[in-house]
């Protein structure tokens, strides 16, 4: 069985490109272009990872975390920020609010598929 993703970001062509690479390495994957959109997907469907931006219009990723982590069935699956902050500040937020882990754009596609590995295991 395939692993799914779901994939937030305001960035059509993060979205894009990290989708495509994820569908090639194996991946199911669901898009979202904000936190409330996203929210949709967290319906009981299966869901392994959620790979999140932090700066999003609607909803960003710290208050996208906080409510799947209130969901019984999502309370343990890895989240992912995918952002360009480096902020120490915001990454011990962000470990607060339930984030497994935190990426920097722009990034290498490797790494990322690396540290997705090691989360979903």
């Amino acid at each position: 069985m395939k692993k799914t993703i779901l994939i937030v970001d305001d960035s059509e062509s993060i979205r894009k490109l990290v989708q495509f690479n994820l569908n090639k390495a194996g991946y199911e994957v669901l898009v979202a272009n904000h936190g409330k959109d996203a929210l949709k997907y967290f319906n009981g469907e299966s869901i392994h990872l959620l790979l999140t931006d932090l700066h999003m219009p609607i909803m960003n990723g710290m208050e996208l975390i906080k409510e799947v982590r209130k969901l019984e069935n999502y309370k343990h699956m890895p989240i992912l920020f995918l952002t360009t902050e480096t902020q120490i500040s915001l990454k011990k937020e962000a470990k607060d609010a339930g984030a497994t882990g935190w990426i920097v754009k722009p990034f290498v596609f490797e790494k990322l598929l690396t540290t997705i590995h090691k989360v979903l295991r």
